[in-house]
C-alpha cells in the first residue's frame, strides 16, 4: 500500500471514529462508511448490511458515486438472502472478492436487477471478531477493472476500524444510558425516601393536631387546616407518581431492586417514630425471591396501611405481620385502635385493594370501635401484576 493511500485510509478511519464516538446517530454514520469505503476503493457503488438479532442481513447505506452508471433503485431496507455473499462474508468474517457478479456462481444466483450493471464485487467483514455487525461491499461498473489485492487489503482494514469505532460507541452510549438510569434512581430513591417520608411526617402531626384542636378552632381555621392536609396528600401522590416515571424507564431488575424486608422494617420504624411506640413486626419466610413487581405493591401496601392507623386508630399495640409462603405473600397490620372512622377518606384502602386485585390477589379489613382493625392484603407469587407504586 502505497503512502498516500495509507493516509487517506487512516484520515478516513479517524473521520468515522470521531464521528460515532461523538454520540452522533449511526444512522448517519453508516452512509459515511459507505461512501469513504467506495472512495478508498475507486468504486462506484458501497453497500453496508447490518444483521440483527435473528441473523438477518439488512441493507442499512448505500452510497453511489459520480462514476456510478445512472440511478440506483435505492436498496436501503432490503433483506439479504442467507446464502448471499455478503451474509457468508458476515458469519465468516472472510472477505470474497469476484471478477463478475453475474458470472460468478457465489453471487450469480442472489443479484437483484438493479445490480445487474455492476461487475467487479468485493466484501468484507464489518465489526470486530467478537462483535460481528455485518458486511461492507464495494462494486464497480461492468467492464470496468478488478479489485486488486490492496483494494482488498483497504476495504477489509477500513471495514475492521470503522466497525471498531461503531462498537466502541455502542458501548459509550451504553455506559452513558447506565450513568443516567443510576442518577434517576437516585433522584427517585431521594424523593422517595427523604421528600415523601418528611411531608408524610408533616401530614401526620397536623392530623394529630387537628384532632386534638377538635371543636376549638373556627370554622375557617379548620377548614384551612384540613384543606392543607389535603394538599399534603396531594402532594405527597405527585412525588410518588415522579418517582414511577423516574423508575419506568429502567425497569428494577431482582439484582437491583430493593430488598423488601429491609423496606418493610424502614417502614415500620418510621410508623414508630410517628406514633411514640415502635410496632412489632414479624417477617416469615424469605421475602428475596418475592418478584419485583409484587414486593412495590407490598411496599406501597404496607405504608397505606401503617399511615392509616397513625392518623386514625389511636392505637397503643400495633403488630406487622409479614408471610412469604410457598404460593403468595401475606401482609397484615393489626392495631387495638378505635377502627376506622367511618368519616375517614378511603382513599388510601382503595389503593390497597386496587394494588392487591392488580397483583392477582385479594384485600380485607376487619374494623370495630372495640376491638380495633385487622388490614389484611395477599397476593400469590404467580401474579403477573406490574404497577409501581
Amino acid at each position: 500500500m502505497d503512502s498516500t493511500l495509507a493516509r487517506r485510509m487512516l484520515a478516513a478511519s479517524t473521520e468515522i471514529t470521531k464521528a460515532a464516538l461523538s454520540g452522533e446517530d449511526p444512522d448517519a454514520v453508516l452512509p459515511l462508511v459507505v461512501r469513504r469505503a467506495a472512495e478508498l476503493t475507486e468504486s462506484d457503488l458501497g453497500v453496508v448490511t447490518v444483521q440483527n438479532g435473528d441473523g438477518q442481513l439488512t441493507v442499512e447505506a448505500a452510497y453511489g458515486g459520480p462514476t456510478s452508471p445512472g440511478p440506483l433503485e435505492d436498496p436501503v431496507g432490503s433483506v439479504l438472502s442467507p446464502r448471499s455473499a455478503a451474509a457468508r462474508v458476515a458469519r465468516s468474517g472472510v472477505p470474497v472478492v469476484v471478477d463478475d457478479l453475474i458470472d460468478d456462481p457465489l453471487t450469480a444466483p442472489y443479484v437483484p436487477s438493479s445490480l445487474r450493471v455492476y461487475g467487479p464485487f468485493a466484501v468484507a467483514p464489518f465489526g470486530t471478531r467478537e462483535r460481528r455487525l455485518g458486511a461492507l461491499a464495494v462494486y464497480r461498473r461492468r467492464g470496468a477493472s478488478t479489485f486488486a489485492r490492496v483494494a482488498v487489503d483497504v476495504l477489509t482494514s477500513f471495514a475492521a476500524h470503522a466497525g471498531l469505532a461503531l462498537v466502541l460507541a455502542e458501548g459509550s452510549t451504553a455506559r452513558q444510558r447506565i450513568a443516567v438510569y443510576q442518577e434517576r434512581e437516585r433522584i427517585a430513591r431521594d424523593l422517595h425516601d427523604v421528600i415523601v417520608q418528611r411531608l408524610y411526617g408533616a401530614g401526620t402531626q397536623l392530623n394529630v393536631l387537628d384532632r386534638r384542636l377538635s371543636g376549638q378552632l373556627e370554622a375557617a381555621d379548620a377548614a384551612r387546616l384540613s384543606e392543607t392536609m389535603d394538599q399534603i396528600d396531594q402532594t405527597i401522590a405527585e412525588v410518588r407518581a415522579t418517582v414511577r416515571a423516574l423508575q419506568s424507564a429502567d425497569p428494577e431488575t431482582p439484582e437491583h431492586a430493593p430488598d423488601l424486608t429491609d423496606s418493610m422494617r424502614s417502614e415500620v420504624h418510621i410508623a414508630g417514630e410517628l406514633l411514640g411506640r415502635p410496632p412489632k413486626l414479624e417477617i416469615e419466610g424469605d421475602l428475596s425471591g418475592v418478584p419485583v413487581s409484587v414486593a412495590d405493591h407490598a411496599r406501597a401496601a404496607l405504608r397505606e396501611a401503617l399511615s392509616n392507623v397513625v392518623r386514625h386508630s389511636g392505637a397503643r399495640t400495633v403488630l406487622v405481620r409479614v408471610r412469604r409462603s410457598a404460593t403468595g405473600l401475606l401482609l397484615q397490620v393489626v392495631d387495638d385502635g378505635c377502627g376506622i372512622p367511618r368519616d375517614v377518606s378511603k382513599r388510601g384502602l382503595r389503593n390497597m385493594e386496587e394494588r392487591a386485585v392488580a397483583a392477582g390477589g385479594r384485600f380485607t379489613v376487619d374494623s370495630s370501635p372495640d376491638s380495633g382493625s385487622t388490614v389484611t392484603w395477599e397476593v400469590p407469587l404467580t401474579a403477573t401484576g406490574t404497577e409501581s407504586p
